[in-house]
């Protein structure tokens, strides 16, 4: 994962690359994935939008007042569709963990574990 700033600091740039490698239920498989973090003039608040190669688009409103070393992007709620949940919380010394939650559609605080990790910054 990379996180640059971009067109004269008004967006952030994360861009993600996982490779996962072939096992007995599934072939060997990369998911990458584009966000862009902006700053909504109309609100003033922090929104993203989330493109993948598996052609997933999610628009997330940020959330970072909670506490400083989190961040949360949540998906628009929609009773038709999922909704999403996206979190990294720094974790001290060049580390954080992220979680990736889903509510299934009709049930927008519903969420469970997707999948979850740990990361260092290089």
């Amino acid at each position: 994962m990379s996180v640059s700033w971009d067109l004269n600091h008004h967006i952030l740039l994360n861009k993600g690359h996982s490779a996962y490698p072939a096992s007995k239920d599934r072939p060997a498989t990369v998911h990458d994935s584009v966000m862009i973090i902006y700053l909504d003039p109309p609100t003033e608040k922090l929104r993203a939008s989330y493109f993948d190669n598996e052609g997933h688009v999610i628009q997330y409103a940020v959330e970072t007042g909670a506490s400083p070393n989190r961040v949360v992007f949540l998906s628009d709620a929609s009773p038709a569709t999922p909704r999403f949940r996206l979190s990294y919380i720094d974790t001290g010394n060049g580390t954080f963990s992220n979680k990736f939650e889903i509510a299934p559609p009709g049930k927008p605080e519903a969420f469970s574990t997707y999948i979850e990790g740990k990361a260092r910054r290089k």
